[in-house]
């Protein structure tokens, strides 16, 4: 085994950060995935949305001012907008939760590898300047906006918006000076800043990184785009969303965020760290066609397969896989696909869970979330059960976990994420 791949082995979880519609904190959380709670409900904080219903999987009560210790993390949340406040206050949960206080570690072995939706400005952020360019003729006028309009805006208005931000702030609260980097590729984010933390520590470059993901769907403008481009689900709130299920009819939008700290075996022992889990492999993959429709299957079984190589194991190995599946009837049936390719004749009883049954889709919020979930599961020597799910796709039969969460010895998981343009990625794990 190479120096190299010797070190990344040794990329231990040391911290969990979480906030989400079933919890904020990670005993809260786990509560919540215990008892089988579902988050899904009525949204209450926006006033109104294009979700059927008006329903979404929300981060009930979160104020971030509430998780604030000092005057100038007060103050940083005026130039954060949801997504940045869910992703920097989870970050903050992680690093109490890991030990890792300012100072605690040398500030350039410390990283942030942070991956976020795109962040869009609801319109109230631009009625003022866009009124400003109205002509004579009651028309909107593009001329006028660098006149007019710009000098409307509030003077950091781009930063309240911008996908790089959390990892911004998140880097100056902790007073990391290591790589640094952000990425904004929707649901596969997650094992994407995963992977890249595992590939930092193992070339030397970190010794800690500060690694998640966050992201909001349910927003004036993004739940236009979630119902224009996505088929979302219908029905009664705790029930709407339904992995893998044959009566599925689509996603939920929601929102969530989940921070990671991932810390280089050795270093974690020196400071006395408690050990949540161990990363052991990650792959990536993008397939789409010609007109850039997302090929979901090819791309899945690319970014499992290079996971599982790089953790040098065999599908056998898996104790559980961890899945995409949103409740999207086409989505679902692509990736139970992958898992009959990659797996095959064993694609029928290895175990699987689909934890957006819980809390919907947020897409970037998702992946670290979900891992998480796992790994808490498998802390207390079991898998997580998928809510909603009664039986699955004759075509594609799956071990879909339901009911009861099971007990298993077999520590090893593999989590999967897809979007809808092809863009997937995919995580080994081993729980303790």
């Amino acid at each position: 085994m190479s120096v190299q791949r010797d070190r990344e082995q040794q990329v231990v979880v040391t911290g969990v950060g979480i906030v989400s519609p079933i919890g904020i904190g990670v005993e809260p959380f786990w509560d919540g995935l215990r008892n089988r709670q579902s988050g899904i409900a009525p949204i209450t904080y926006l006033p109104s949305s294009a979700l059927p219903d008006h329903v979404g999987g929300e981060v009930k009560g979160f104020e971030a001012a509430k998780y604030t210790k000092t005057k100038d993390q007060k103050k940083s949340l005026k130039v954060m907008c949801r997504d940045i406040q869910l992703g920097v206050v989870s970050a903050w949960l992680a690093m109490e939760h890991g030990g890792i206080a300012p100072g605690t570690v040398a500030p350039e072995r410390l990283g942030v590898e942070f991956g976020a939706n795109l962040m869009l400005s609801p319109p109230p952020e631009l009625a003022n300047a866009s009124v400003s360019c109205v002509d004579e003729t009651g028309k909107f006028n593009m001329t006028s906006w660098g006149t007019k309009g710009l000098g409307e805006m509030e003077p950091l208005w781009l930063l309240k918006y911008l996908p790089n931000m959390p990892a911004c702030h998140i880097g100056i609260y902790a007073d990391a000076r290591g790589p640094n980097n952000s990425l904004t590729l929707d649901e596969a984010s997650g094992g994407l800043a995963v992977g890249e933390a595992l590939r930092v520590i193992a070339r030397g470059h970190a010794d800690v990184i500060i690694t998640g993901t966050t992201g909001t769907r349910i927003h004036t403008v993004k739940s236009l785009h979630a119902a224009m481009w996505d088929k979302l689900a219908t029905g009664a709130p705790a029930e709407r969303s339904r992995p893998f299920d044959r009566e599925r009819t689509g996603q939920v939008a929601a929102e969530a965020a989940c921070t990671m700290i991932l810390e280089e075996r050795g270093h974690a022992e020196r400071r006395g760290a408690k050990v949540y889990g161990k990363i052991l492999g990650a792959g990536a993959s993008c397939v789409c066609d010609k007109t850039g429709k997302g090929k979901l299957r090819e791309a899945l079984v690319i970014a499992m397969r290079a996971a599982l190589a790089d953790a040098r194991i065999s599908p056998a190995d898996v104790g559980h896989i961890n899945a995409n599946a949103s409740g999207d009837p086409e989505g679902d049936r692509q990736e139970a696909l992958a898992i009959h390719d990659v797996f095959g004749a064993s694609a029928t009883t290895v175990p699987v869970t689909a934890l957006k049954s819980y809390f919907g889709n947020s897409g970037s919020g998702n992946g670290v979330l979900e891992l998480a979930g796992s790994l808490l599961a498998l802390s207390h020597g079991v898998i997580p059960a998928t809510l909603n799910f009664v039986g699955g796709d004759a075509e594609t039969p799956l071990n879909v976990v339901a009911g009861e969460h099971l007990a298993t010895t077999n520590k090893i998981l593999l989590k999967t994420s897809v979007t809808r343009m092809g863009q997937a990625s995919a995580v080994i794990a081993c729980g303790v």
